[in-house]
């Protein structure tokens, strides 16, 4: 499978390393240039290019950059891919600490919706509630006991499924955690957030999730600050 991936920072770095093990094609891009990425390149065997390649190179395409980034990119990114390419946004609002009040998401809409109204084009959302370096070395071999699963929400039954494929492929169960409006089971500051936990254990955390985002990770006036310090 070709696979797109926009953004080449720890997330999209390691599905680049992930991806290529398992024998998918991978073009990677980031906001600096192909000739940024000449070391990873080498490293996986992964094509550098540029945004707008990337986005019309995959069967599947990644976008995994900071949230208030989405809106640098451009406006006619997917207007030329056909609909049948899957796009994945593994994204989360750091409002606090990075990102910035983004008012939508502020008001009820989940991130991955909000990425899709950027995009102007349907997302899945997965590869989000896991720390990059877990992603890269805790990949198990199906039907290994205790092995690790990821939840994958989307609209699009079809997309899901390639989706969680490619979970698989790369040593995760995948779960599946219901349409994106219900995403938000996902997000930053829920129970499944940054957890290590197996495809029962991520079930009982979407299960027991709340809606209601925590103050951790809610906007202020003065947002945003940094990781170290949030506003």
């Amino acid at each position: 499978m070709n696979i797109g991936i926009i953004g080449a920072g720890n997330i999209g770095g390691n599905l680049t390393r992930r991806f290529t093990a398992v024998g998918h094609q991978v073009f990677v891009a980031n906001s600096r240039g192909p000739e940024t990425l000449r070391a990873l390149a080498a490293e996986t065997g992964a094509t550098p290019v540029t945004v707008e390649q990337a986005a019309r190179s995959g069967d599947v395409v990644v976008v995994t950059i900071p949230e208030r980034r989405v809106e640098d990119l451009p406006t006619d990114l997917f207007a030329s891919v056909p609909a049948s390419v899957v796009v994945i946004d593994t994204g989360n609002y750091y409002p606090r600490q990075r990102d910035g009040r983004i008012e939508p998401i502020e008001a009820g809409m989940t991130e991955s919706r909000w990425v899709g109204t950027q995009l102007r084009r349907p997302v899945v959302k997965a590869f989000n509630n896991i720390y990059a370096e877990h992603l890269l070395k805790f990949g198990k071999p199906a039907g290994t006991p205790g092995r690790l699963a990821l939840p994958v929400a989307g609209d699009e039954p079809d997309a899901k499924a390639v989706v969680m494929r490619l979970v698989d492929e790369i040593g995760f169960d995948p779960v599946d955690a219901g349409s994106l409006d219900e995403s938000w089971r996902q997000q930053p500051g829920t129970p499944v957030y940054g957890e290590d936990l197996d495809a029962q254990g991520v079930r009982d955390a979407l299960a027991s999730a709340s809606k209601k985002r925590t103050p951790e990770f809610s906007g202020t006036a003065q947002s945003p600050g940094t990781f170290e310090a949030p506003a």
